[in-house]
């Protein structure tokens, strides 16, 4: 009987506000907190709080049999906790029910593992404090920012002591083997998860696409299809802003969640898990072994979004050579707004991918243009750079 777990990635990004050269050494209030906060007051309207109350009336209706995960970034706890603390209240019962597991991440949801091992590891431990903070747990599982993954990362996170931890199921390092069973990184013995991304998709990406020869996607349906996977575990990991906010209540989402475990159970061949009892419950089956850094995003699931073009090569190594001389000015100010500019989402504003990829970067962009976003971020590094001085 095949164990499906499902994982919601739920997180928020600290948008710039317009930022010119006339502000350069005048204001290093960086942070457009008017637009964080609408497109968070927005986003728990349509998404988080609807969503949270179906988990939890499913958990309420089918008891121990219907569980999940979730990863929440710290930078997202941080706003709802100053703006939506009823936001946080209704994660905080989802967890207490005892239902759900809670996976560790950075806590800027940033590029930390690039800038050094040493400020990844320390965004890890400031992720874990927070959540022994609101949640009172300690997560066993660690899912990098975008599911970024390599055997050095996965190393990394064995000796953070966690037990397994999450990548998308690379067709190009797979090969003939399926994603829905539990593997081993090369170098290490933790566990690795693979996100079945074809039926994380028909979900994420397609659930509401009418060009779609699938097209109404109903859980009946797609429990079938889950019922027919062969393998030990179905890895359905996906950005929590999908229901309601990707996929608008008016496609369907919300009912389609509704009615899934229900039939799920109908085909008598599925069962939910956390992603700590698949790993616990079912024997490591071969080695994963990815020696560069892959990721879940996009089409090319590399690091491409962030990191491709000039633009966003420039401003990252920047921000990065900043490290030694920012940690040693022992600013608790000027190091906060240095982990700020490290959030991800800073640099996928600066993509200039397209075709597939075209209409996901543009999802929450307060930019016109990459172009727009780069210049806007490179005057607030020449600021942070001054207060250096």
């Amino acid at each position: 009987m095949p164990a499906v777990c499902l994982y919601f990635h739920v997180h928020q990004p600290l948008r710039l506000r317009n930022y010119s050269l006339f502000d350069i050494g005048k204001n290093n209030n960086y942070f457009d907190d008017l637009a964080n906060k609408f497109y968070l007051e927005r986003v728990s309207n349509k998404c988080y709080l609807p969503t949270n109350k179906i988990l939890l009336d499913l958990i309420e209706k089918h008891g121990d049999k219907f569980k999940f995960c979730f990863s929440i970034t710290g930078v997202f706890l941080d706003q709802l906790e100053e703006h939506f603390p009823e936001v946080v209240e209704s994660f905080q019962k989802l967890v207490d029910s005892g239902n759900v597991e809670l996976f560790d991440e950075t806590y800027y949801h940033s590029l930390a593992y690039l800038v050094s091992q040493k400020e990844f590891v320390k965004q890890v431990k400031m992720h874990s404090k927070k959540f022994k903070k609101v949640f009172r747990v300690k997560p066993k599982i660690f899912r990098n920012t975008e599911a970024m993954y390599s055997n050095e990362i996965a190393k990394a996170a064995e000796e953070m002591n966690f037990k397994g931890i999450v990548s998308e199921g690379l067709t190009s390092v797979l090969g003939w083997r399926s994603p829905n069973y539990v593997y081993k990184a090369k170098n290490s013995n933790i566990k690795v998860l693979l996100r079945n991304y074809k039926l994380s998709d028909d979900i994420a990406f397609r659930f509401s696409s009418r060009d779609w020869n699938e097209w109404p996607l109903t859980a009946d349906k797609y429990a079938l299809w889950l019922s027919q996977n062969k393998g030990h575990c179905i890895n359905l990991f996906m950005d929590y802003e999908t229901f309601g906010e990707h996929q608008w209540e008016s496609t369907g989402i919300f009912n389609f969640l509704k009615h899934l475990p229900k039939e799920m159970f109908k085909t008598k061949k599925l069962e939910f898990a956390t992603a700590s009892e698949i790993i616990n419950d079912f024997p490591v089956v071969g080695e994963f072994d990815v020696p560069y850094i892959s990721s879940w995003a996009d089409v090319d699931r590399d690091l491409s979004a962030w990191l491709e073009n000039q633009m966003q090569q420039q401003a990252f190594n920047e921000i990065k050579s900043l490290e030694e001389k920012i940690l040693a000015s022992r600013n608790p100010k000027l190091i906060q707004d240095w982990r700020k500019l490290q959030i991800s989402d800073h640099f996928y504003y600066m993509c200039t991918k397209w075709f597939a990829d075209g209409d996901v970067h543009k999802y929450f962009n307060p930019y016109d243009s990459p172009y727009e976003s780069f210049l806007n971020y490179a005057n607030v590094l020449a600021d942070l750079k001054q207060r250096l001085q």
